[in-house]
């Protein structure tokens, strides 16, 4: 989805805001720009007049501040990772990277938590915590490139929600700044503390539409001395969610169980070259990860034959192997982009409608897109399922109808752990009543009068 180019900025506008950041951090050359007009899967293309890269907390609320006086409305930007057009200037925006808010605060290994920059990757983050004893739980393919603002904004989810929960749940304090420039510094970290409203909790998810984050205060777990993986083949998707059930009442220490269906299986071997994790194929995997002080492989092996049997199953306890097979998972991304541009619905089902929902989503597709192909994939603990449709028109939403409608006839959510960005923002009637989204419109003209931060977006 494209939009028309952007328009120039107000007369001397560009000339505060580089003399806020300097004029190096005011990015205006056409070149420069491109990779922050686009979002990650290449459906989603805009155009700014600018990108402001500030280093403080005391820049980006001096750039807010005066983009807000000026009428000029700003896109907040991380990693650029999202899905669902939320990060991109669509309709002209001035872009604010955060990426060099970066500042990663010394362990706290008493309480078990840390302060870090907005722009700190999770990558980054987790190798700062290992270095302590320690483990940040959030999880997920793109922690090379991912931020911590961007994923506190969406409210990211990951592979480890199964047992930590999602980013909201890590998040015990915040530092953000409002529309016109104030800011709002709340990074006690204290676990008890009842005075007044959760601005965390409300700050998380809301996809920079209420205040830009600038750092955080996360919580950390301890670091486990032992990891197990297990890849597993199974028959069906009903017989995969019947064993993962299965296996959560009978182990607690389950971090992960990852969906993946043989042709997604197919196509990664095909656009990586690795070999095939059994002699035979099968039409389902699941990959299951388990951790703990200690070794908890015995635990998952005794866990397995408490439901379905597998077909068939590859262990892994050493870092290498352990990478090999979650590879199977993880680069199921980057091979369905060799496709071309995917519609991508991240979505969640029940748990009991979630093996008929994989069934139905390629029929539903195929009515509206004959010759389209279905790539499903995600975290069947959660009943989280990630559907990447190619060969159809980025413009195209007939696809996107037709499968969250089923969605919402499943008795689901039109979005598990993305947000809804500018993709999803026309079928959140869907999923929310008109009162509700009132409250939504109330909370952003109280913090946000002038529609400055990513006005498009959400709502």
């Amino acid at each position: 989805m494209s939009s028309p180019a952007a328009a120039a900025l107000p007369g001397g506008l560009a000339q505060v805001l580089g003399a806020i950041v300097g004029p190096r951090h005011l990015v205006v050359e056409p070149d420069l720009r491109a990779g922050h007009e686009v979002d990650w899967t290449g459906r989603f293309r805009g155009a700014t007049p600018a990108v402001v890269r500030p280093g403080s907390t005391a820049e980006v609320a001096a750039v807010v501040a005066a983009c807000d006086a000026a009428g000029v409305a700003v896109v907040p930007q991380g990693g650029n990772t999202g899905l669902v057009g939320g990060s991109v200037p669509l309709h002209g925006e001035v872009v604010l990277s955060l990426r060099r808010l970066d500042q990663l605060g010394p362990v706290d290994e008493v309480a078990s938590q840390v302060t870090v920059g907005a722009g700190v990757t999770l990558a980054a983050l987790q190798r700062h915590a290992a270095a302590a004893g320690l483990a940040y739980p959030v999880d997920l393919a793109a922690r090379d490139t991912a931020t911590v603002g961007g994923t506190i904004a969406t409210n990211a989810g990951g592979v480890h929600v199964l047992r930590w929960g999602p980013t909201r749940r890590q998040v015990v304090g915040v530092e953000a700044v409002t529309a016109d420039g104030r800011v709002l510094s709340h990074l006690s970290g204290l676990t008890k503390d009842n005075t007044g409203y959760d601005l965390p909790g409300l700050l998380c998810g809301s996809e920079g539409t209420l205040a830009v984050i600038t750092a955080a205060r996360l919580a950390l777990v301890p670091a486990p001395a032992h990891t197990v993986v297990a890849l597993c083949a199974f028959a069906s998707v009903a017989e995969a969610v019947s064993a993962t059930a299965s296996l959560r009442r009978h182990l607690d220490a389950l971090d992960a169980a990852e969906l993946v269906l043989g042709d997604g299986m197919a196509l990664v071997r095909a656009v990586s070259g690795r070999p095939a994790p059994f002699p035979n194929d099968h039409p389902v995997y699941v990959l299951y990860e388990a951790s703990g002080r200690a070794d908890p492989t015995d635990a998952l092996a005794e866990a397995l034959h408490a439901g379905p049997a597998p077909l068939d199953v590859a262990v892994a306890t050493d870092a290498a192997r352990r990478a090999a097979l979650w590879a199977y998972r993880e680069e199921h991304t980057s091979a369905i982009a060799t496709l071309g541009p995917p519609h991508k619905l991240d979505v969640t089902v029940p748990l009991g409608a979630l093996a008929r929902f994989v069934e139905e989503v390629p029929r539903v597709v195929e009515r509206v897109a004959p010759g389209a192909a279905c790539w499903l994939f995600g975290h069947v603990g959660d009943g989280n399922v990630h559907v990447n449709v190619t060969g159809v028109d980025p413009d195209d939403d007939s696809v996107d109808d037709a499968v969250l409608g089923l969605v919402v006839a499943s008795g689901g959510s039109i979005s598990a752990e993305h947000g809804i960005g500018t993709a999803k923002r026309r079928w959140l009637v869907r999923q929310r009543s008109a009162a509700e989204l009132d409250v939504f419109r109330a909370v952003k003209r109280a913090l946000d009068p002038n529609g400055t931060l990513n006005p498009h977006v959400l709502l």
